[in-house]
């Protein structure tokens, strides 16, 4: 990350305490500095994968001092919402003209948001949502749509298993609301098919060691009958590939693997056949944060959510074919 971007990382609670003591408190649209940079303050969920260093990376490589934004990233400690509170306090003592916020947790925002409200200072959501989600409290959420992506898993599963499946759900954290909005788009369409039938479902928190453990686990309690798992990300779903292998099974044959981001690294599993589908969630949305924040700097109108348009793919040769171009 250079100098000349001006992205200054907030690492902490304790660093973001110690900002918080040294600055003088300002309502929001006073935190340009003084060579005329807008100040956005980024409370980030920090290391959890492909599609979260993608995502952050490019909100980092937009708002830049060539655009005319001093960005203040302040990732979460260990995903620790604490930290993530800390630094969202910080950022309104301190005035920053706009915060950007991805929640490690949904709930618990609340009295944060309202802080914000009366500083003035306009709140924007990235990817996560939270709850109760009062839109009076911010201003959008930009991210895509969880639910329709899941449904697309759920539609290409129903196609997949005419004949029905014994299924299994490799879940995110829970009380992450991109899981639970996830969980709904899936249940909506598996759930009302009598002929696939869910053998249980399990957190691996977005991770490809967990994810590999719980379905060795899922694998031998069910005698290998289980024929389809649904990933709810990528790197889990990665997990499960090595985890049916081991098995002596062959993902994609025995066992069809559906996951969600659509990172480089699940394309090219699935161009080897290892995945069966992929369905993308496009992290590179940094270019439609940089519009918002101008329109609401500008004061214009700005609806309530702002979906990111995402793909999917079903095949090997979908997935080399989007492989050449593929940013993260």
């Amino acid at each position: 990350m250079s100098a000349k971007q001006r992205i200054v990382q907030v690492l902490g609670a304790a660093t973001a305490g110690a900002l918080a003591l040294g600055l003088t408190a300002c309502g929001g649209g006073d935190g340009g500095d003084d060579d005329g940079l807008t100040t956005v303050g980024f409370v980030a969920v920090g290391p959890e994968g492909a599609w979260r260093e993608a995502n952050e990376t490019n909100i980092q490589e937009t708002f830049t001092e060539d655009a005319g934004y001093e960005l203040k990233y302040a990732p979460a400690t260990n995903l620790d919402q604490k930290s993530q509170i800390d630094a969202f306090t910080s950022f309104v003592d301190e005035g920053v003209d706009v915060i950007l916020l991805s929640a490690t947790e949904a709930t618990g925002w609340e009295d944060s948001l309202k802080r914000a409200q009366e500083a003035e200072i306009p709140v924007i959501l990235l990817d996560r949502g939270i709850e109760p989600d009062d839109t009076d409290l911010y201003v959008t959420r930009i991210a895509p749509d969880n639910i329709a992506v899941s449904t697309a898993v759920a539609d290409w599963a129903v196609s997949a298993f005419p004949d029905g499946a014994n299924y299994f759900v490799l879940e995110g954290p829970a009380g992450v609301s991109v899981v639970n909005e996830r969980n709904e788009g899936f249940d909506a369409v598996a759930g009302g098919q009598a002929n696939l039938v869910k053998v249980g479902a399990q957190t691996a928190n977005w991770s490809t060691e967990e994810a590999k453990s719980v379905v060795e686990t899922v694998l031998k309690s069910n005698d290998n009958d289980v024929q389809f798992i649904f990933a709810q990300n990528d790197e889990m779903g990665l997990g499960a590939v090595q985890a049916v292998q081991e098995a002596g099974l062959t993902p994609g044959t025995d066992v069809k693997i559906a996951t969600i981001d659509g990172t480089k690294n699940a394309l090219e599993s699935l161009a080897a056949g290892e995945l069966s589908f992929v369905a993308e969630y496009n992290p590179l949305f940094g270019e439609t944060a940089l519009e918002v924040v101008e329109q609401v700097l500008n004061g214009d109108d700005v609806e309530s959510s702002i979906v990111v348009p995402s793909a999917t793919f079903d095949s090997p040769e979908a997935a080399e074919a989007a492989l050449p171009d593929r940013k993260f």
